[in-house]
């Protein structure tokens, strides 16, 4: 056992007081760094399957140390069992079980050997089959009950039956009827829902193993008037746990909050205000804060309100003054959801995702919208794109005119080059000699853009140019017919 020396050198603490976790009920034994402690008492705590206990005397003086595996006294033959608490403890574990002195107390026979092992493990493998056989026989017999767990003794020679029955139930001929099916001696022991949940196990609503599973031994009665002081809703699903029955964990928080709501007001007193009557409609009783509505029925015009301030509108209302507001000026409502029983949705936690989601939507929309401006004017056809660049040139056509009306010395310049150009293209014969309204070349790069511009749109000006006398002709010529 590993050993952990303190700083102050004052001793050292051992892992001795911890159990083996697999081991449902664990007592941590906070006496075992004590030297001597497991010498100076006899008696010694062992644990069978699930919450089944019993505690032996250790005749023979054998050197038991938690989480060792012995054979112990039965009747009849010898069970197996694990040791959970030696030492000083175990008196007092006796008492809380209600043990008397006087009681026959069995003995510890020796340390568990390999042949004992292996009859123990065949023993537990017949336990679910005859779980399963034993309740149809039950069924078959039209017995009112539900046999909810088998448990062998350690030598295999005796079963126990663990059964639940609301009513008496006259179970003679069934032991008879197991007797003779399974060969060995029967034992019938009623339990209640809670005890057979604390046998079976499981996880609670809590994300923790049961209650009953790991620690409880005695069941206190629950009533629904825990879940009225707490002020949770009277949901039968909600407030039942897995064996059916109210949960027990409705017991554990009870006395605070009867403490708390001495400290608020009663649900019975309405607040009177100069605008309207305020009726107590739902309370934070650790926060110390009230919901009031002006209707008794849902809520409405819903004031969230401190202890404290109710309680100075209720002075006001018995010496006959009715405040303006519930408030205070200097006191803000805290933000308090509309929904009240939004504990109770199973899509509470989706709104804020569905509102991050949108918001999301929306930049995407916004930064989408432009991209598709682009690529319209990609999409477009040649005949529009062309119509959109005649119209650019058209208008860079203009404005060469205009600045050709001015007199510059880098106009002259660039019909010296073009000129020249020309003149090389001629006399290599590659190409023939521009003519107004040809299609423009890629190869023409080096001339001037804004003239090579200005040139292009020349033909359909010289066409709108000459259409219009010519309309003009053919109307004077209908006028002369």
């Amino acid at each position: 056992m590993s050993k952990f020396i303190l700083k102050n050198g004052s001793g050292s603490l051992c892992c001795k007081g911890c159990g083996r976790q697999d081991n449902k009920l664990n007592t941590y034994d906070w006496m075992a760094d004590i030297p001597g402690n497991s010498e100076e008492q006899d008696m010694v705590e062992v644990q069978f399957k699930n919450t089944r206990k019993g505690y032996f005397k250790n005749s023979n003086h054998l050197k038991l140390e938690k989480g060792d595996i012995v054979a112990v006294e039965a009747s009849p033959g010898h069970d197996i069992g694990t040791v959970t608490l030696t030492g000083r403890l175990v008196p007092l574990q006796m008492r809380k079980a209600n043990i008397k002195p006087d009681a026959e107390i069995r003995r510890v026979y020796r340390k568990a050997k390999p042949v004992d092992m292996e009859k123990y493990e065949e023993a537990k493998s017949r336990e679910h089959a005859t779980m399963i056989r034993s309740r149809q026989i039950a069924a078959d017999l039209g017995l009112q009950m539900k046999i909810g767990d088998v448990e062998y003794q350690g030598d295999g020679n005796k079963a126990i039956f663990y059964y639940i029955a609301d009513e008496r139930v006259d179970f003679r001929q069934l032991i008879k009827v197991l007797a003779e099916a399974f060969r060995v001696r029967i034992e019938m022991k009623q339990i209640g829902a809670r005890q057979e949940a604390g046998r079976i196990g499981g996880i609670g609503p809590c994300g923790r193993e049961l209650c009953c599973a790991t620690w409880m031994t005695n069941f206190i009665s629950v009533s629904t008037g825990a879940a009225r002081y707490q002020d949770i809703s009277l949901n039968p699903q909600k407030l039942a746990g897995q064996c059916a029955k109210l949960k027990c964990c409705l017991n554990y928080e009870v006395d605070a909050y009867v403490e708390c709501q001495k400290r608020l007001p009663s649900k019975e007193i309405t607040l009177e205000t100069l605008d309207a009557t305020y009726y107590y409609f739902k309370a934070d009783i650790l926060k110390g804060e009230i919901i009031y509505s002006t209707d008794k029925s849902f809520l409405a015009n819903e004031v969230t309100l401190t202890a404290r301030r109710a309680f100075e509108v209720i002075n006001m209302n018995r010496r006959g003054e009715k405040p303006e507001k519930l408030n205070d000026n200097g006191m803000h409502e805290p933000a308090r959801p509309k929904d009240l029983l939004e504990q109770e949705s199973v899509t509470r936690f989706d709104k804020s995702q569905n509102s991050k989601n949108r918001k999301k939507k929306k930049n995407g929309e916004n930064r989408q919208q432009p991209v598709q401006e682009n690529n319209s004017q990609k999409a477009l056809p040649n005949n529009a794109a062309g119509q959109e660049k005649g119209e650019n040139t058209a208008k860079i056509a203009v404005n060469a005119t205009t600045a050709n009306n001015v007199p510059s010395n880098s106009g002259k310049d660039n019909r010296r080059k073009e000129e020249r150009q020309g003149e090389k293209r001629r006399e290599k014969g590659n190409r023939p000699p521009k003519q107004q309204g040809a299609a423009p070349n890629p190869s023409d790069k080096q001339a001037n853009q804004p003239e090579a511009r200005a040139q292009q749109p020349q033909p359909e000006g010289n066409k709108q140019a000459n259409n219009r006398p010519r309309r003009q002709g053919r109307k004077n010529n209908n006028e002369i017919v």
